[in-house]
């Protein structure tokens, strides 16, 4: 089953069960997932991956925002929601297991110098595709060529 089917079958159980939180949660991916399907990358695993990552993304922020200026109901609700997304992403690695594959990666490529930084993200990027934060790979890379 692939991820559209499984948000709609998600979908169905949160309607069953009358779950709104969680239903509201699952129709915004949904409709990511729609206007995925509708652009012209189309909808592919990566892709899917991808958007789910921007809008846990976004949420995580916007959490961060109704925390600074005190207002916890929607702070809550942008959590759930970005829990909820999470969940529909594959599990993601720790800085160590990134750590391991960037110390492989770099030796490949044969790069000493952090100059030669965009290189290795390139590659890293391909190689982390849904499964880790660029903004973690990134430190990392900076880090070891450091």
């Amino acid at each position: 089953m692939n991820i559209e089917e499984t948000i709609n079958a998600d979908i169905k159980t949160a309607m069953l069960a009358k779950d709104s939180k969680k239903l509201e949660a699952l129709r915004a991916v949904k409709s990511v997932l729609l206007l995925l399907k509708t652009s012209s990358e189309g909808l592919t695993e990566d892709s899917a991956n991808k958007a789910l990552q921007k809008e846990v993304k976004k949420r995580k922020e916007s959490a961060e925002i109704y925390k600074t200026q005190n207002r916890p109901d929607l702070e809550e609700v942008e959590n759930f929601q970005a829990n909820v997304i999470e969940s529909y992403l594959p599990k993601q690695l720790s800085e160590d297991e990134i750590k391991t594959k960037l110390v492989t990666l770099i030796a490949q490529l044969g790069v000493t110098n952090p100059a030669e930084m965009g290189k290795v993200m390139g590659a890293a990027n391909k190689l982390f595709a849904g499964k880790a934060d660029n903004k973690i790979v990134s430190t990392l890379i900076k880090q070891l060529l450091g």
